[in-house]
């Protein structure tokens, strides 16, 4: 990477500083702001080819909207690194996603010129139709704005958000339609094949870009191309456009990266009360070569040489739960071929890419649609697949309602997955999986699995294919304890049933999931100051080992359970009511994530925060 003198950086704290630039001193300015990204990303790991892809965006639209008063929304945020360098975040920008940092998304508590929070994709058109319509209700003159990529434009709430904005021809409202053909692993779906041959239409983007050339200089004419627009892109592209369809005034495609066009571009747009939609295309990880080779890594890369682009290695031995997830997952459709995947645009992230590369025919990249990936999973398993639905935790949440009544309702057997179950770190409270137990809990006919280990996982895989039923394994990010895996023979797990992992008389801990090595840890620690403590591995949150839980109850003086998610409504409380049921009064600790959101920072941090680290199991433990 060239290294760049920055002559503008240092000296831009606001919008209102990038105003004072010229146009022309604009594409030197992007370039800096780039390569200071590119420095911070190195040391501290974030969102990297997105931001890179999305800088001449953020520049142009505050360079013409008057930001913070005119609302700009970022759908999802991964792109919005720019954004916050240019909002009075720059030197903040080096804690980004630490403890007490600056958040990695755009937070409304964090600063005015977020408008809107956005950590899960698509909500941008909602909620800059929203902003749209308050101000007109108020007679203010504000402008919205919403930035929202080519993966997230096809989720459900984005279609909601153009039916509804289209059909008022006086709403204020810009969509700029980010397009690289990319979110996270490769667009899928029609409307991404609609967005490509509509961007490589020649003949309609020669006339375009002609006429544009002229609109952006002379709006006298906006009446005549709004006039004849339709008729022209009809008879160019053979069919009607989509967007115009829906109601939105089609201006596309350009160049993304052309800063100087994009503002001249916005100007003329800013002047047509209406809604209206922006079609650009962009690189992801623009104008940093390395990204090129393997743009799915590179949306997350870690720590890196700026320099080289060289990745730095992580040197743990153990394996990432979701590659024993996904080699897992291959070597059950290898000897059942009624095992399907399903992911919801997540097939690098939970290792689906491991069945995808030597079976893709029974693999479903759906696209970021978790309520269809749960209904889509749930016809196949009514015409006899059986479908591994792989979703973060995080993410499952916008599928609740199709879980219900699609999945559990009719009893059928679909296998979901979450990976990303509990704590996840540095991005924060809007991708915590900290809710899957609490709100799957309460659903008839669901089974609830958590694993302690990679073995446990393989098995829960195993067992979940045989059990005919919904079934629900959830995990954490990151690796487990070491537990050999590979090429084990799978053995089936008794649902509903735990085990004891440690023996001890005085206090007995209920461990879910991987806290199990923490429990260990405490109880050997509470042993050395005369404590005698004995841990169980509960693998299931729902059913619970009733007969096991009661059994305990009676031989201890005191019980602490632990979980990685919220105790309201979660295993805790269920022992808890259990307890209280059979009319027993062993005194219970219930250790989680209290009734609050987790910020961001590394899960170590976090977990000590929330207390259900070892230090803090111990203090229960011998309190």
């Amino acid at each position: 990477m060239t290294k760049l003198e920055y002559k503008y950086l240092y000296s831009i704290n606001s919008p209102a500083d990038l105003r004072k630039l010229t146009i022309d001193e604009l594409p030197r300015y992007c370039a800096e702001v780039r390569q200071y990204i590119i420095e911070q990303c190195a040391v501290n790991p974030g969102h990297l080819a997105s931001s890179l892809g999305a800088v001449e965006i953020a520049v142009a639209v505050h360079y013409v909207y008057d930001t913070p008063y005119d609302n700009l929304i970022w759908d999802v945020g991964h792109q919005a690194y720019a954004h916050k360098i240019i909002t009075e975040r720059r030197d903040a920008f080096t804690t980004n996603r630490r403890l007490n940092g600056i958040s990695g998304f755009p937070r409304m508590a964090e600063s005015e010129y977020d408008a809107f929070g956005a950590g899960h994709s698509s909500v941008s058109i909602s909620a800059a139709l929203g902003m749209a319509k308050a101000a007109k209700m108020r007679g203010e003159d504000r402008k919205s704005v919403a930035v929202i990529g080519d993966g997230s434009i096809a989720g459900g709430l984005a279609f909601e958000g153009l039916n509804n904005a289209g059909s008022d021809k006086m709403t204020d409202i810009l969509v700029i339609l980010n397009d690289n053909n990319m979110s996270i692993d490769r667009s899928q779906g029609a409307l991404n094949h609609y967005l490509v041959r509509l961007s490589t239409s020649s003949r309609y983007n020669r006339f375009k870009q002609g006429l544009w050339s002229v609109l952006s200089r002379a709006p006298r004419i906006l009446n005549f191309c709004r006039r004849v627009g339709n008729g022209i892109k009809h008879g160019l592209l053979q069919n009607s456009n989509l967007f115009e369809s829906l109601g939105f005034r089609y201006f596309g495609r350009m160049d993304g990266h052309d800063v100087k066009r994009l503002v001249h571009t916005l100007r003329a747009l800013k002047n047509i009360n209406s809604p209206k939609l922006l079609h650009i295309i962009t690189q992801k990880g623009y104008g940093y070569a390395p990204t090129k080779d393997n743009l799915a890594v590179w949306h997350a890369p870690g720590c890196f040489n700026p320099n080289t682009g060289e990745r730095v290695k992580s040197d743990s031995k153990t394996s990432r739960l979701q590659d024993v997830f996904g080699q897992t997952l291959l070597d059950l459709a290898e000897i059942d071929n009624r095992v399907v995947g399903v992911t919801p645009a997540m097939p690098s992230g939970c290792s689906m890419t491991i069945m995808m590369d030597k079976m893709p025919e029974r693999c479903f990249d759906v696209g970021i649609a978790e309520g269809h990936a749960v209904t889509f999973s749930a016809g196949l398993a009514a015409a006899g697949q059986r479908p591994f639905c792989n979703v973060y935790s995080t993410f499952m949440q916008r599928a609740y309602d199709n879980i219900i009544h699609d999945v559990a309702l009719q009893n059928l057997p679909v296998i979901f997955c979450l990976d990303r179950g509990g704590l996840v770190g540095e991005d924060g409270a809007t991708h915590h999986g900290a809710f899957d137990i609490a709100y799957l809990g309460c659903i008839p006919n669901i089974i609830i699995a958590t694993p302690s280990d990679e073995w446990e996982l393989r098995n829960m895989m195993f067992t979940a294919l045989h059990s005919n039923a919904p079934f629900a394994i959830r995990y954490p990010r990151g690796t487990g304890r070491g537990t050999e895996w590979r090429n084990m023979p799978f053995e089936a797990i008794e649902v509903g049933k735990a085990r004891q992992v440690r023996e001890g008389k005085d206090v007995a801990i209920f461990a879910f999931g991987t806290l199990v090595v923490e429990a260990e840890l405490a109880a050997a620690q509470a042993e050395v100051i005369g404590v005698s403590t004995a841990v169980y591995d509960m693998r299931f949150a729902k059913p619970l080992d009733k007969e096991l839980i009661l059994d305990v109850a009676h031989k201890v003086k005191r019980i602490v359970t632990i979980e990685d998610g919220i105790i309201r409504g979660g295993a805790g409380e269920s022992v808890v009511k259990l307890l209280n049921d059979n009319g027993i009064s062993t005194q219970v600790t219930t250790l989680g994530i209290d009734d609050k959101f987790v910020e961001h920072g590394s899960v170590a941090e976090l977990r000590h925060i929330c207390g259900y680290d070892t230090e803090s199991i111990l203090h229960a433990v011998v309190k």
